[in-house]
């Protein structure tokens, strides 16, 4: 009945949706692959989960000291990244935990602080916020506190964020800024298996404690050829997917492959050649790559899901302004979600789409 009467309810340019019968996409973007490995070598046909599974193993098999753990992690997790971790490893080395977040942090920072490693898994990024307190006034400022005396930083945080189809509100978040104010951390979010992998692989021996936010979208959706052989992704630093010199678009975890689809479509309509910038590392952010790219083209896009103020485009809109702004063509556009708790039925209208941010291209060319 409600589906019914959604013609009345919404703006008229919406009507051309609703007149249709009621149908739910689970994904408003299209995944592309990397086109080049990261390392040479034998590679296995992977998805992302199954690399992020790859990952947890070889930093268990190389680390006698490593411990996985959270909510599920035992039987394979929610999304099973985890999944025969146990059976090889045993259960005092990967293990279930109570559902307490902020008991998970700091029984990580506890396990970091006496020099083994700790890999910790909260089962969704929007239950991270319990943890709040433990990940920013005890992992965050340890090795600040104690004048480099000892630290955390064998403490890496694994969380599923963002939105998934089905979510709503209590599944769907994109909490990274709120993370990324904070002097001491490592925040990165991959775009794929490849990425998932070397980049779990770098938070894992990085001297400071890393949270992952993993897509929860692309852990079935991303498949890749992924290298055998460990190898890390560098935290902080940007990575260019489509050279061009119009248009800067930057974007970071399922968002990127929106970008890609749309520097393609922009290509097309526009005649314009869009540089596609994939963030990868919230904090450290790679601003040199950005500003480079910006001062070249001149006009810049933004997109990301999460809601518009404070969101994390707000920093780099700022630093564009303050480093690029002589260079500057047009306004910098920023294509988000909006200042509301993240919806259900309403998930299509929410979301950054690629005509969203085709238009935000066509509003920085004709400026």
């Amino acid at each position: 009945m409600f589906l019914q009467k959604l013609p009345s309810i919404l703006p008229k340019h919406f009507n051309g949706i609703c007149n249709v019968s009621p149908k739910r996409f689970s994904s408003h973007f299209t995944y592309t692959p990397d086109e080049k490995a990261p390392i040479a070598g034998p590679k296995v046909k992977m998805n992302m989960f199954q690399a992020i599974n790859n990952a947890l193993d070889i930093s268990l098999q190389s680390d006698e000291s490593a411990v996985l753990f959270g909510e599920d992690v035992a039987f394979g997790g929610v999304f099973r990244c985890s999944m025969n971790l146990q059976k090889k490893y045993g259960k005092e080395r990967v293990f279930n935990t109570p559902l307490c977040e902020q008991g998970i942090a700091g029984f990580g920072i506890g396990i970091a602080n006496t020099g083994s490693t700790a890999i910790a898994e909260i089962q969704f990024a929007d239950y991270i916020f319990p943890a709040f307190d433990q990940i920013i006034n005890e992992a965050a400022k340890c090795r600040y506190r104690s004048g480099n005396l000892f630290d955390c930083g064998s403490l890496t945080i694994r969380a599923p964020c963002g939105a998934v189809g089905h979510g709503a509100l209590y599944h769907s978040q994109s909490p990274e800024a709120f993370f990324a104010h904070v002097p001491g951390l490592k925040v990165v979010i991959p775009r794929g298996p490849n990425k998932a992998k070397g980049l779990l692989l770098a938070c894992v021996k990085d001297k400071d404690p890393c949270i992952i936010f993993e897509p929860k979208t692309l852990y079935r959706a991303a498949v890749e050829e992924v290298p055998e052989a460990p190898f890390e992704s560098a935290i902080g630093q940007a990575d260019i997917l489509r050279p061009g010199n119009d248009v800067t678009l930057i974007a970071w975890g399922t968002q990127v492959h929106v970008m890609k689809e749309v520097a393609d479509m922009a290509k097309a309509k526009f005649k314009v050649n869009c540089e596609v910038i994939d963030l990868v590392s919230i904090l450290p952010w790679d601003k040199e790559t950005v500003c480079n790219s910006v001062k070249k083209c001149g006009r810049v896009v933004i997109a990301h899901e999460a809601p518009l103020t404070s969101g994390f485009g707000a920093e780099i809109a700022a630093t564009i302004q303050e480093e690029c702004f002589l260079h500057l063509e047009a306004p910098v556009q920023r294509v988000t979600g909006w200042d509301t708790p993240f919806p259900h039925v309403f998930e299509p209208f929410y979301l950054p789409d690629k005509h969203r941010c085709l238009e935000a291209i066509r509003k920085v060319i004709e400026f």
